[in-house]
């Protein structure tokens, strides 16, 4: 079975790093899907930390969100990977997910090195709407 399909039945507590108050960006356009499906999103941007965003207050890093995370959901540049790993390490996260476009040598290996599922250059809403939309 495709890692994806696995990832997304299994875990439903999602991080959205790189969250947006922009609601047509790709970020925003992801996040309301994903909670239209069940998903707990909590998006995570320093710039906007503490607003309310599509519901859900905003965090200004991953170490800051007071619940569980299973998914660190990465909407950043590549070279911010690497940090967002370690993050994803500190918080016992089962998954670390880059986005389209997004690949980052240095997460995979602490990513794998921690027992934290990795996907790279991958979009989640696209690979949701793969298995389960109908």
């Amino acid at each position: 079975m495709e890692k994806t399909k696995v990832i997304l039945e299994k875990f439903k507590k999602i991080a959205l790093v790189g969250a947006s108050k922009d609601l047509t960006k790709t970020s925003s356009i992801v996040m309301k899907y994903l909670q239209e499906y069940g998903f707990k999103v909590y998006p995570v941007n320093p710039s906007i930390k503490g607003e309310k965003l599509l519901g859900e207050k905003v965090f200004g890093s991953i170490l800051e969100i007071d619940s569980p995370v299973e998914i660190i959901d990465v909407f950043r540049p590549s070279n911010e990977a690497t940090e967002i790993a370690k993050e994803a390490v500190k918080i016992n996260a089962k998954v670390l997910w880059l986005q389209l476009d997004i690949k980052n040598q240095e997460a995979k290996k602490i990513a794998e090195e921690n027992n934290i599922l990795y996907i790279e250059n991958k979009c989640t809403k696209i690979e949701f709407e793969k298995y389960f939309s109908r």
